[in-house]
């Protein structure tokens, strides 16, 4: 039922078809955007299959392949169809991102599996209202930092545009330097899908920020609707000549996102400990939870 040859490289003109189909099934985890997959796609080389109405991802990295549950009508025997093509074709993780309610359908076909969370890819959601108001004594400290911003630096806000996208790459160069881009791996992919996203912006359809200081570019964010209520931010990065400007674009992305969504998805830590604690330091209203089926020792 399901076969390697089902499966064909994810592209940027796949983006209607992933749209439509995201429609019928929205999503909840950023890993399986259409955006995330292509501009990361020269890094996890994301595939899709097409089977009974339902879209089956997987991605390679370092030669090792991983499967995510099937995105469609509920389908059991096409469930257990990927899982034994995953057991084949995959490595020690076969199945990744599995969301709780197919890990329960999961349990009930194939109960001796050994699902486990994988707390590493939980993704933050927060109230956009809080982000954008950061009320009561949980923001006391975020408020103090922000104020501090907007009385050291003069800055404005204003969206990424065909006339200032060169002077966005400039900014995103200086900020790779500053952060060692080169010298760090998962960096310099990430320096890679940023640039995608800035080549392809009108083709992604994503939104934009960004904060100069004394005109210059300071910080960025980039973000779209993930799902009716949910909006996904895949990039924000900024420089540190001004005290607080990571704390002020997050919040200035809020403002903006606040009159049309209830809740912001920062994706995950991806177990780094000084950025779990930052995430959990603006208090998320949930997270997004996922599984992964562990093959036995």
């Amino acid at each position: 039922m399901v076969s390697a040859d089902d499966f064909k490289s994810v592209s940027l003109d796949d983006r209607t078809f992933f749209k439509n189909h995201y429609a019928k099934y929205p999503q909840t985890h950023s890993d399986n955007t259409f955006t995330n997959m292509v501009c990361w796609n020269h890094f996890a080389h994301y595939r899709y299959a097409v089977i009974s109405g339902s879209v089956i991802l997987s991605s390679t990295i370092d030669g090792m392949t991983r499967f995510r549950p099937p995105i469609g009508p509920r389908n059991p025997d096409l469930l257990q169809a990927l899982i034994r093509f995953a057991y084949r074709e995959g490595d020690e993780e076969p199945v990744v991102l599995i969301d709780p309610d197919t890990k329960s359908q999961i349990q009930g076909l194939c109960p001796k599996l050994d699902i486990i969370p994988d707390r590493n890819h939980f993704e933050y959601v927060y109230r956009a209202q809080d982000l954008a108001e950061l009320p009561g004594g949980n923001f006391l400290n975020i408020r103090r930092q922000i104020n501090r911003f907007r009385k050291k630096c003069a800055y404005s806000v204003e969206p990424i545009t065909a006339e200032n996208r060169d002077e966005v790459k400039h900014f995103l160069i200086k900020w790779c330097e500053w952060k060692g881009c080169e010298g760090e791996r998962v960096l310099a992919h990430e320096k890679d899908a940023i640039f995608y996203a800035i080549d392809h912006f009108p083709e992604l359809g994503l939104s934009s920020l960004m904060i100069r200081v004394d005109k210059n570019i300071g910080a960025i964010s980039l973000f779209e609707q993930l799902n009716a209520d949910t909006a996904l931010v895949h990039f924000e990065k900024g420089l540190p000549d001004c005290e607080g400007i990571y704390k002020a674009i997050n919040t200035e992305t809020a403002s903006v996102l606040v009159p049309n969504f209830t809740y912001i998805n920062r994706e995950s830590d991806l177990g780094i400990d000084g950025l779990r604690e930052a995430k959990m330091r603006y208090h998320p209203h949930h997270m997004v939870e996922v599984y992964h089926i562990k093959k036995a020792a």
